[in-house]
């Protein structure tokens, strides 16, 4: 490897990782932001959706600037948004604030990830190229392991805050070794000789970056205000109809953000529905988890993180495995078993009650929630991808990572209609259950959808022409859970349990792309 392209790939590694990080962080710091700053669920469930939020609308776009404009600068620009916006979010005074910057460092993760493995795939080639995006992956891979350990210490012994103001480290030594890199041209064959690039669709990120939050929007101010509120019902439905305008104006744009043709390939259609309910799943059900263990049973910040690391560990050593077999015997049943076996993870935690026991109550059903998520991820990823050209792969790739993130919203919006008013034991339990429908559904939707045969060859010339290179991981960072048993935190979740148990283990889920 040239010593240009090891400085290039650090720059993709280090930059992706921070936007990783950052979400996998998060969820382990909510019980105490909440503490501190009030707001109850809402506010825990906007500063999670905020960031989705305009990551998951601006993740397509991102990827036209980056060619258009140049992955560096682009690369760059992210870089300084999320920076500004970390820091913003560690001496945020109150929850309003906290969220607002949130929604900053969005979209500026949005200008990170297509970005910098973009830039990868524009300096490497061959069996470079695919070597190159392995070391990518894997050390990628250790910011969700890093994440809820690293943020559980830091808010348990020094404070939340400090969850944001260490994205910093990352992302100065990132532009240190950006510095005297030239701007990269696009891949070459991207787009027809002659014909330049095609214009960003700005139409298109407006409507659905406004549709999206209206609707999430409603969807969480409902619970406190009601839906005949005119403040939740005119958003929702503004929403509802400027999503529905999305749709419309990409089947008609001359160079949509978001090309509707890709969906006539079976797999990228069947993969992307299924992708949607199993990313519901795995968003929603972790992050309620790590609540439930820190607000109801009364696990500490550190022993969340902690709780972690074993299902973690799954995904890392497992998902390459069973991306090999995907490869060898194709994605079907793969993509049919794993969210099964998740859900069935996700059903045994309903057993949790009082006397509260982790080991017995809780850890069983992490353990196949993260085998499942192993099993399942690189197979849907293989199988989407796999459906279309290879010119096509890069704007694959963003919509579906830009399906993953908004399923995720969307179930964390809907949390609090699924909770109540507030989270104990029963609610819970229909959390768990409701988490386990949505990866079931996925699963039957693989099986009766997915073929082991490519599916490609649907995308004509012309549209492949206009598409981007927007190669991007689909991530959707939730963290934590955790063994031990602590004294319940008084708040507004907090349940007393009668036994005691003890402080120890380290289980919990988490789920990467």
């Amino acid at each position: 490897m040239a010593p240009l392209q090891r400085r290039v790939l650090w720059v993709a590694i280090l930059a992706s990782f921070v936007a990783f990080l950052d979400g996998a962080i998060v969820n382990v710091a909510l019980p105490a932001i909440e503490d501190d700053l009030g707001g109850g669920l809402p506010t825990q469930q906007w500063v999670v959706d905020a960031y989705l939020l305009t990551l998951g609308a601006l993740i397509l776009l991102a990827g036209s600037l980056s060619d258009n404009f140049g992955r560096i600068r682009i690369l760059r620009l992210g870089l300084a948004i999320f920076g500004i916006a970390s820091l913003a979010c560690a001496v945020a005074p109150t929850g309003g604030l906290l969220i607002a910057a949130r929604a900053v460092q969005g979209a500026g993760a949005a200008l990170l990830v297509p970005s910098s493995l973009a830039l990868i795939t524009s300096i490497f080639n061959g069996p470079g190229r695919a070597k190159a995006i392995g070391t990518w992956t894997a050390w990628t891979g250790t910011a969700f392991v890093a994440g809820p350990l690293l943020g559980g210490v830091l808010v348990e012994y020094i404070s939340w805050r400090l969850v944001f103001a260490i994205n910093v480290i990352p992302i100065a030594v990132t532009l240190v070794l950006l510095m005297g890199l030239g701007r990269t041209r696009p891949a070459a064959g991207a787009f027809d000789a002659g014909k330049g690039h095609p214009p960003v669709d700005v139409v298109g990120a407006v409507l659905a970056a406004v549709g999206l939050a209206g609707t999430v929007f409603a969807l969480i101010e409902q619970q406190r205000l009601g839906w005949q509120n005119p403040a939740v019902f005119l958003p929702f439905v503004m929403g509802i109809l400027l999503l529905t305008a999305f749709l419309l104006w990409e089947a008609k744009a001359r160079h949509p953000m978001m090309p509707l043709v890709l969906f006539r390939a079976r797999n990228f259609g069947v993969g992307n529905l299924a992708t949607a309910f199993v990313y519901a799943g795995v968003s929603l059900g972790p992050l309620m988890v790590v609540i439930f263990l820190q607000e109801v049973a009364g696990f500490t910040a550190a022993q969340a993180g902690l709780a972690t690391l074993p299902v973690a560990v799954l995904s890392m050593f497992l998902a390459g495995v069973f991306g090999g077999l995907s490869g060898r015997y194709g994605p079907r049943l793969f993509m049919a078993v794993g969210p099964v076996v998740a859900g069935i993870g996700f059903l045994l935690m309903m057993t949790a009650g009082e006397p509260f026991n982790f080991w017995l109550q809780m850890l069983p059903g992490m353990v196949l929630y993260g085998l499942g998520l192993a099993v399942t991820v690189a197979p849907l990823t293989s199988a989407i991808l796999s459906a279309v050209p290879p010119l096509q792969s890069g704007i694959g790739s963003a919509v579906n990572n830009a399906v993953s993130r908004v399923a995720g919203l969307v179930a964390i919006a809907l949390a609090g209609i699924i909770v109540g008013t507030a989270l104990d034991i029963d609610s819970f339990r229909r959390i768990m259950a409701v988490v386990a429908v949505l990866l079931v559904i996925g699963g039957a939707i693989s099986a009766v959808g997915i073929t082991n045969k490519d599916a490609g060859g649907f995308i004509p010339d012309e549209s492949a022409a206009c598409c981007q290179d927007k190669t991007t991981p689909g991530a959707v960072a939730a963290g934590s859970g955790q063994s031990g048993f602590g004294q319940p935190r008084k708040g507004q979740y907090a349940a007393k349990f009668g036994a005691a148990g003890h402080r120890s283990g380290r289980h919990g889920p988490l789920q990467a792309h």
